[in-house]
């Protein structure tokens, strides 16, 4: 196979997967205005549907603009020989394949950011402002940017660094090595994430002792899930919109409540969103994800060993010098069919999951606190309740509203 052939595969597949993800959105946009069934009838009211169905259409129609710019970008990038130039003013700085790379990728995501900043921009401040959503200001917003682009320099420069080290001293060996990194990462994130990474960017307090707190205790301590450490975000900071999740293992184990969450809900259906979210715990939903994740970066890892040394992947992208990062964007293009069987098949797992964890729930709890909590969560978000069934499987992690709420009341 020659670069030149290469080059028009990797156009094929982004084309291809433009045109079917646009196609799915069609299809779900054709539904927007459907009528809502009746176990959902009670989610809005006539003006609440109006405004739902304004705001679908309207991140519909933005999304279709921010898309097209950025297959717009990545066509002509490739077209133009973009990596190339990129490439060279990486080279004219250092001779050392560790520096040129992280020069490289650091042009990349920071001038990629910075080109898609006012599609954000106009995103937060322009339609979540509109229908009532952005709490966020202008200052918040670029510090949110600047600390991320710090934390990708710190952390992703890291990792992109030993990885490419292990590579120059290991050869095809390198990705066990990679494998490994990798894998403590994410334990080491999975572990200490709320309690490191979540402070730059938000408030945690203790949730106040009351009704709420003992409520959730009592839950607790009668499925025997120990939950000592309980905490609330200042989620409203940013979005009116809620959340609330577990993360860590062990002594670390924590349940982070939005301050929204709990504006939102009355207290038995915040126990209930959390017996859901034992759920997860019981079922061992977050050790099959987490040990899921780990194995499917190593069959990446591996294969990426396979090719990384074969100049063409770099001649592909035009850039007449091969390396290892060139190689690695180029086999990320080629790689994005097998990501997204792989990303269809966690959706298929994670949808029985919920199934799963809604059931503990009920089981445990009570399923119409549940219920009640979902459809409050559903219609403050202005969520879309009919979804086209073909957009729900490719693209939905959860089930529909209206599945989960027949599943409870089984």
């Amino acid at each position: 196979m020659t670069a030149t052939t290469l080059f028009y595969i990797i156009i094929g597949i982004i084309i291809i997967n433009f045109i079917v993800d646009k196609i799915l959105d069609a299809l779900n946009a054709r539904h927007y205005n459907d009528i809502l069934p009746k176990d959902l009838k009670d989610v809005y009211d006539d003006t609440e549907y109006k405004k739902s169905q304004n705001y679908k259409a309207t991140k519909y129609k933005f999304g279709l603009i921010t898309s097209t710019f950025s297959i717009l970008l990545t066509l002509g990038f490739l077209l133009f020989d973009g990596f190339e130039l990129i490439d060279n003013i990486a080279r004219h700085y250092s001779e050392n394949s560790i520096v040129i790379a992280l020069i490289f990728f650091g042009i990349i995501m920071i001038g990629s950011d910075i080109l898609t900043t006012p599609f954000s921009y106009y995103s937060t401040f322009v339609i979540e402002e509109k229908f009532g959503f952005n709490k966020t200001t202008a200052k918040t917003f670029f510090l949110d940017k600047i600390k991320s682009w710090l934390m990708m320099s710190v952390v992703g420069g890291g990792i992109i660094s030993l990885i490419i080290w292990f590579y120059n001293i290991t050869g095809s060996l390198f990705w066990l090595y990679a494998w490994a990194l990798v894998a403590v990462f994410t334990l080491f994130m999975n572990m200490f994430y709320s309690k490191l990474i979540v402070p730059l960017f938000n408030k945690q307090t203790p949730l106040e002792t009351g009704v709420l707190r003992d409520k959730i205790s009592e839950y607790a301590q009668t499925v025997g899930f120990k939950l000592d450490k309980i905490f609330v975000i200042d989620g409203s900071k940013r979005s009116t919109k809620a959340n609330a999740y577990f993360s860590g293992f062990g002594n670390e184990k924590r349940v982070t409540l939005y301050d929204t969450l709990i504006n939102d809900l009355d207290d038995d259906e915040i126990v209930a969103v959390l017996a859901h979210e034992v759920g997860h715990y019981k079922k061992k939903h977050i050790i099959f994800n987490l040990v899921a994740s780990i194995l499917l970066t190593g069959l990446t890892l591996f294969i990426l060993s396979l090719f990384i040394s074969n100049p063409i992947l770099s001649n592909a992208l035009g850039v007449k010098t091969p390396s290892f990062h060139i190689g690695l964007i180029a086999f990320g293009m080629l790689y994005a069919p097998i990501s997204e069987i792989t990303s269809l098949i966690m959706n298929i797992i994670s949808r029985k999951f919920e199934y799963q964890a809604d059931d503990y729930a009920k089981n445990t709890y009570k399923a119409e606190p549940l219920i009640t909590s979902l459809k409050k969560l559903s219609k403050n978000s202005l969520s879309n309740l009919t979804p086209h069934k073909a957009y729900v499987f490719m693209h939905y992690s959860h089930p529909t509203l209206l599945q989960r709420i027949n599943n409870l009341r089984q």
